[in-house]
């Protein structure tokens, strides 16, 4: 089985022993930080291994030691953003405010850093980073306590929501950013165009007949939206439990 692991080695940072670090102030730990104020700065096309090694006046063969490839880096990356992710603690079967309030954290971390979602689903094994893992046991015992037979199941429906909407979300405020102005102004001006594209369309219409108060605080709007259909995927979790 050694032998076996050796000639075939997972390709996971996670499923291979971390090499000391060759200069007190490069670790695994100080290019993964970095690295994370690259990506926050200038998303995921301007990470390399070669500009990270110029930021941390190092050589890229220095960085390889610690990281084999930027896939390897990228699990880094979000295991090490994923303890920022609240669970709260539920000793009873009232486990949906505390499911929300884990969904949300999950949304606010993955603004936070607008890259995390659109990699969670490509980051290689980035679930057996040890945050990543903590995140998910501490899910499960929510759902088992609530009386779930398949915490993971839940768990799937509550984080595939989670992770589609702050993708689109994400990229939605990253189209902002880079028109220079703020949301509300971006909004103003692009809703003209939205609402022709929908004239015709009765139903969608209606989601584009918005007020100006409304457009005055796209903040509040995107945050009652993910409350809204995260109370949907809670529902069917409360009939599946009831059922």
């Amino acid at each position: 089985m050694a032998d076996r692991a050796t000639q075939h080695p997972i390709p996971s940072v996670w499923a291979r022993p971390e090499h000391k670090p060759d200069q007190p102030t490069l670790s695994r730990a100080a290019i993964v930080r970095e690295a994370i104020v690259m990506l926050d700065a200038e998303g995921i096309e301007a990470l390399s291994m070669r500009k990270l090694a110029t930021r941390l006046n190092a050589g890229a063969a220095s960085l390889y030691r610690h990281v084999a490839t930027k896939d390897e880096l990228m699990e880094l990356a979000v295991d090490e953003v994923a303890a920022e992710i609240h669970v709260p603690s539920s000793d009873g079967p009232d486990w949906r405010p505390a499911v929300a309030e884990a969904a949300r954290s999950f949304r606010t971390t993955a603004l936070r850093h607008p890259w995390l979602s659109s990699v969670l689903g490509q980051a290689g094994l980035a679930y057996l980073g040890p945050n990543l893992m903590s995140y998910s046991e501490r899910l499960a015992t929510l759902f088992a306590v609530a009386g779930f037979e398949d915490p993971n199941g839940a768990i799937d429906a509550v984080l595939s929501y989670v992770i589609g909407m702050s993708t689109t979300e994400a990229a939605w405020l990253l189209t902002v950013a880079r028109s220079g102005e703020s949301e509300a102004d971006f909004i103003a001006r692009l809703l003209p165009a939205a609402q022709q594209a929908v004239d015709g369309h009765e139903h969608l219409a209606k989601g584009y007949a918005v007020t100006a108060e409304t457009i005055a605080d796209p903040v509040a709007l995107r945050d009652a939206k993910f409350a809204y259909a995260l109370d949907i995927v809670l529902d069917g979790l409360e009939v599946r439990l009831t059922r």
